[in-house]
Protein backbone atom coordinates (compact mmCIF):
# COMPACT_ATOMS: atom_id res chain seq x y z
CA UNK A 1 0.00 0.00 0.00
CA UNK A 2 1.40 3.36 -0.89
CA UNK A 3 0.81 6.57 1.02
CA UNK A 4 -1.54 8.39 -1.35
CA UNK A 5 -3.49 11.10 0.38
CA UNK A 6 -7.19 10.58 -0.21
CA UNK A 7 -9.24 13.51 0.98
CA UNK A 8 -12.91 13.89 1.67
CA UNK A 9 -15.08 16.50 0.00
CA UNK A 10 -14.64 18.63 3.10
CA UNK A 11 -10.86 18.60 2.42
CA UNK A 12 -10.28 16.81 5.72
CA UNK A 13 -7.50 14.27 5.37
CA UNK A 14 -8.41 10.69 6.21
CA UNK A 15 -6.48 9.10 9.03
CA UNK A 16 -5.13 5.55 8.77
CA UNK A 17 -7.90 4.50 11.17
CA UNK A 18 -10.51 6.13 8.89
CA UNK A 19 -9.10 4.36 5.84
CA UNK A 20 -9.06 1.05 7.69
CA UNK A 21 -12.70 1.46 8.77
CA UNK A 22 -13.81 2.50 5.27
CA UNK A 23 -12.10 -0.57 3.78
CA UNK A 24 -13.76 -2.77 6.40
CA UNK A 25 -17.17 -1.24 5.66
CA UNK A 26 -16.65 -1.56 1.91
CA UNK A 27 -15.93 -5.31 2.28
CA UNK A 28 -19.04 -5.85 4.42
CA UNK A 29 -21.89 -7.19 2.30
CA UNK A 30 -24.65 -5.38 4.14
CA UNK A 31 -23.03 -1.97 4.51
CA UNK A 32 -24.29 0.33 1.74
CA UNK A 33 -22.05 2.93 0.12
CA UNK A 34 -24.43 5.52 1.54
CA UNK A 35 -23.34 4.55 5.07
CA UNK A 36 -19.71 5.23 4.14
CA UNK A 37 -20.73 8.57 2.66
CA UNK A 38 -22.77 9.42 5.76
CA UNK A 39 -19.90 8.67 8.15
CA UNK A 40 -16.87 9.75 6.13
CA UNK A 41 -18.12 11.94 3.28
CA UNK A 42 -16.86 9.60 0.53
CA UNK A 43 -19.34 8.77 -2.20
CA UNK A 44 -19.27 5.46 -4.10
CA UNK A 45 -16.73 6.66 -6.68
CA UNK A 46 -14.42 8.03 -4.00
CA UNK A 47 -14.72 4.79 -2.03
CA UNK A 48 -13.76 2.83 -5.14
CA UNK A 49 -10.74 5.11 -5.63
CA UNK A 50 -9.71 4.59 -2.00
CA UNK A 51 -10.03 0.82 -2.40
CA UNK A 52 -8.02 0.93 -5.63
CA UNK A 53 -5.20 2.89 -3.99
CA UNK A 54 -5.10 0.91 -0.72
CA UNK A 55 -5.61 -2.70 -1.84
CA UNK A 56 -3.35 -4.94 -3.91
CA UNK A 57 -4.53 -5.19 -7.52
CA UNK A 58 -5.85 -8.73 -7.15
CA UNK A 59 -7.70 -7.83 -3.92
CA UNK A 60 -9.25 -4.79 -5.57
CA UNK A 61 -10.47 -6.90 -8.53
CA UNK A 62 -11.91 -9.49 -6.15
CA UNK A 63 -13.70 -6.77 -4.17
CA UNK A 64 -15.11 -5.11 -7.32
CA UNK A 65 -16.39 -8.44 -8.59
CA UNK A 66 -17.98 -9.09 -5.21
CA UNK A 67 -19.78 -5.74 -4.82
CA UNK A 68 -20.75 -5.09 -8.45
CA UNK A 69 -24.48 -5.44 -8.76
CA UNK A 70 -24.93 -6.43 -5.11
CA UNK A 71 -28.28 -5.05 -3.97
CA UNK A 72 -27.22 -4.66 -0.36
CA UNK A 73 -24.40 -2.24 -1.26
CA UNK A 74 -26.92 0.28 -2.62
CA UNK A 75 -29.56 1.54 -0.24
CA UNK A 76 -32.10 2.26 -3.01
CA UNK A 77 -31.90 -1.36 -4.22
CA UNK A 78 -32.48 -2.86 -0.77
CA UNK A 79 -35.72 -4.44 0.29
CA UNK A 80 -38.13 -2.02 1.86
CA UNK A 81 -37.97 -1.96 5.63
CA UNK A 82 -34.16 -2.15 5.79
CA UNK A 83 -33.38 1.43 6.69
CA UNK A 84 -30.50 1.17 9.16
CA UNK A 85 -26.75 1.16 8.67
CA UNK A 86 -25.90 -1.43 11.31
CA UNK A 87 -27.44 -4.43 12.95
CA UNK A 88 -29.50 -3.59 16.03
CA UNK A 89 -27.68 -6.53 17.71
CA UNK A 90 -24.23 -5.00 17.12
CA UNK A 91 -24.29 -2.73 20.19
Amino acid sequence: MDDKSITMKTSKKLTEADKSRIIEMAWEDRTPFEAIEFQFGLNEEETIELMRSELKGSSFKMWRKRVSGRNTKHRMKRKSGVDRFMSPKKY
